[in-house]
């Protein structure tokens, strides 16, 4: 199973496709269950938003290997399976989440990115609920496989849980495996929220550059990877969204938001919320050849010292 989480039981995919293929009785005033089959309608209520943020929160863990965010939404008595399908064959597995865990802890990994093009949620007396997502992986910013995962969660303690998670994994086509700079973007912002450094430097060709304001640039991958690193430790709950992109020429501009707590070593404790841009020259493989980067050191230090103004 590479670089993923998502995992097929396969009772779960006999439950799912008959509740699925349920409809609720629409002359019952007081319906305690529900299927949401229309996604462009957006008509999600708070609960099933709720779920959505969760599947997308267990995503982005399983993208960056974070295992601690993993073991929190998961229930350790939780099943994992999957069904890797190539040229109509099926190579289907089964393993117990705590099992998983210890086995991906393990190996060499390395980040994906999987947004879901649509939602099919059901829930259960407000207790037990199903969700289906039908996604693609991609993996620096081109398409791979279409994975359709499935869910069930339990309500403990007045919170969700993941009790199942599964899914079946197709290859696309090479005519759809194409290089998307947005989801690259996406997928280069996903990883320095990772506290993996490495997986930073895996966006850059082996002999890229990273030049941030007027410091020395990092040259290969071992010194990206530190310059990742200082920031990590610097910020232990660093986060990194993508404000917007723009290609002209040969030149990307990813413009950035960091936040985060200064937690790290010598920390202050405070918090720091500072905007900034990279710069991108994009090699044929479709990674960073040479990245500069820019942002208000003067700010960014004044933060660190005092916090943010809000």
């Amino acid at each position: 199973m590479k670089r993923t989480l998502h995992i097929k039981i396969i009772s779960l995919v006999i439950v799912s496709s008959l509740f699925f293929s349920c409809q609720s009785n629409p002359n019952k005033t007081n319906q305690t269950e529900k299927v949401v089959e229309n996604q462009k309608e957006n008509t999600w209520n708070a609960e099933e938003q709720e779920l959505i943020a969760l599947v997308e929160k267990l995503l982005f863990a399983v993208g960056n290997s974070d295992f601690q965010t993993l073991e929190s939404i998961v229930s350790n008595k939780a099943n994992l399976a999957s069904a890797i399908i190539r040229d109509g064959v099926s190579k289907n597995s089964v393993i117990s989440i705590s099992d998983y865990f210890e086995s991906q802890k393990k190996g060499e990994r390395s980040p994906f990115y999987e947004p879901v093009k649509e939602y099919k949620i059901h829930i259960n007396k407000g207790q037990i609920a199903f969700v289906w997502a039908d996604a693609t992986l991609h993996k620096y910013g081109v398409s791979k496989t279409n994975n359709i995962d499935n869910f069930t969660l339990i309500k403990e303690d007045g919170e969700w849980k993941f009790i199942n998670v599964s899914y079946t994994n197709t290859t696309l086509p090479e005519e759809l495996q194409k290089f998307d700079i947005a989801i690259f973007a996406k997928s280069y912002a996903q990883v320095w929220c990772s506290q993996r450094p490495k997986f930073v430097s895996y966006f850059f060709a082996e002999d890229g550059v990273l030049q941030i304001n007027d410091g020395i640039p990092a040259e290969g991958t071992e010194a990206i990877t530190n310059v990742a690193k200082s920031f990590m430790e610097t910020f232990p709950d660093m986060v990194v969204s993508m404000d917007s992109l723009a290609t002209k020429n040969d030149k990307t501009k990813f413009h950035w938001t960091l936040t985060g707590t200064n937690n790290g070593p010598d920390g202050t404790g405070n918090k720091v919320r500072i905007n900034g841009f990279e710069e991108w020259t994009i090699n044929e493989e479709g990674l960073i050849q040479e990245s500069k980067g820019y942002f208000d050191e003067k700010e960014y230090k004044r933060q660190l010292e005092f916090g943010t103004d809000n």
